[in-house]
């Protein structure tokens, strides 16, 4: 774009929402910024960030994004809406629809696809209003779906291709839990039924079912994975350029350091998987999802000194298999994402950095308007070329029989 971006961020003194930040106020910009607006009901939050960062392009704008009227006037004279506020608050359609209302372009983190196929249905409505929406553009999903691309281009004949995301810690034990994101999108993940896409048609599956052990290198070593609930398998599978390939299966697994694994899993049995139907205390009902935060939260607080540095490690990966001029092929990209110095700050540097990309590609490049996922609407070389730039490794191979 000509023009200087004004850029709206809701849920801004938010975890991810603050990393997003940090990159589009960083040198790697590759857009000119006249302004970002950070909407936020956390005063304090929002303080903290600014002082830290004393960039006079940022703006505090305190929101109650339950005010219809106030969320409308958040999006008047901005170019884009950048949703942060977690999925499962409850929020995302009413802020998708406010963008559309304002013809602004619009992004969101998406998370577990809970929204994803009813916002899809919105495209001939955004492009009515020649307004662009990309959903889910965090790391996964997002850069996920963007690796799901790469592999996809390299099949002439696509059989499957299997997504899957594993962390690990490297340091001393940690004796304080501390969530690698959103809690309720954690349990949902360990709670929910979630959809994959098997024998060429979307399947519901159990929570925690899917189960397949793979051998990475250090510092992952053997790690199990299990289906979980994403918004990946909802859209790459039926996406143009893709579903006309053959596909016939598409997963998304997922792996957390043991010992977290372990705590979340101990979580779901004890019931906090039912996070928002309210339990009665003395008379009062209250939502699980609100006590297990709050005691999360006090417990990091009060227990910070006892937190140890550890160093986390994820890889993202795409295996793909088909056939190349009639041959058997097999494709597998890959993301790697190490400790570096340039994500101190960050809670999730891949999360929010992939965020800052999505949104400076839509305002750089020329638009399309209409409702897409990532693997849609991104130009994976001008992806990847961004995404080196955070210090992601990424490799692409392709072996053929």
């Amino acid at each position: 774009m000509s023009k200087s971006a004004t850029i709206a961020i809701l849920g801004g003194a938010g975890m991810m929402g603050q990393g997003i930040i940090r990159d589009l106020l960083s040198e790697r910009a590759i857009i000119d910024i006249a302004e970002i607006k950070l909407f936020d009901s956390n005063r304090e939050q929002m303080t903290a960030l600014s002082r830290e960062l004393n960039d006079a392009r940022l703006t505090l704008c305190e929101l109650d994004v339950c005010d219809a009227q106030a969320l409308a006037q958040s999006l008047r004279g901005v170019d884009i809406c950048v949703n942060s506020i977690p999925t499962l608050a409850g929020f995302q359609m009413d802020i998708f629809a406010a963008a559309l209302a304002a013809k602004v372009d619009y992004v969101d983190l998406g998370g577990l696809g809970t929204y994803t196929v009813k916002q899809l249905e919105w495209h001939e409505r955004f492009c009515a209003a020649g307004a662009v929406a990309v959903l889910g553009v965090g790391a996964d999903p997002g850069m996920s779906n963007v690796i799901c691309r790469a592999v996809a281009d390299q099949l002439d004949e696509i059989d499957s291709i299997k997504l899957y995301w594993a962390a690990t810690l490297s340091g001393p034990e940690n004796p304080v839990l501390v969530p690698p994101y959103s809690v309720s999108t954690v349990l949902a993940e360990y709670a929910h039924p979630c959809i994959q896409f098997l024998d060429g048609r979307h399947v519901e599956c159990a929570p925690q079912t899917g189960v397949e052990v793979i051998d990475l290198p250090q510092p992952w070593g053997r790690c199990e994975f299990m289906y979980s609930i994403h918004s990946e398998q909802l859209t790459v599978p039926l996406a143009e350029g893709i579903r006309e390939k053959g596909i016939k299966e598409f997963t998304w697994k997922l792996h957390l350091p043991k010992r977290e694994h372990e705590a979340w899993v101990g979580l779901v049995k004890a019931g906090f998987g039912d996070f928002d139907r309210p339990v009665d205390i003395n008379g009062v009902a209250v939502r699980p999802l609100d006590v297990l935060n709050a005691v999360i939260s006090r417990n990091i607080s009060e227990k910070a000194t006892l937190i140890p540095a550890q160093k986390s490690s994820e890889i993202h990966f795409a295996i793909g298999r088909g056939r190349v001029d009639g041959r058997p092929a097999t494709v597998r990209c890959e993301v790697i994402v190490h400790p570096d110095p340039m994500y101190a700050g960050y809670v999730d540097a891949a999360t929010s950095m992939n965020a800052s990309i999505a949104v400076q590609l839509m305002l750089r490049d020329p638009r399309r308007p209409g409702v897409y996922a990532p693997e849609g609407y991104f130009n994976v070389d001008a992806y990847f070329e961004e995404s080196r730039k955070r210090k992601f490794a990424i490799s692409l191979t392709r072996e053929l029989a």
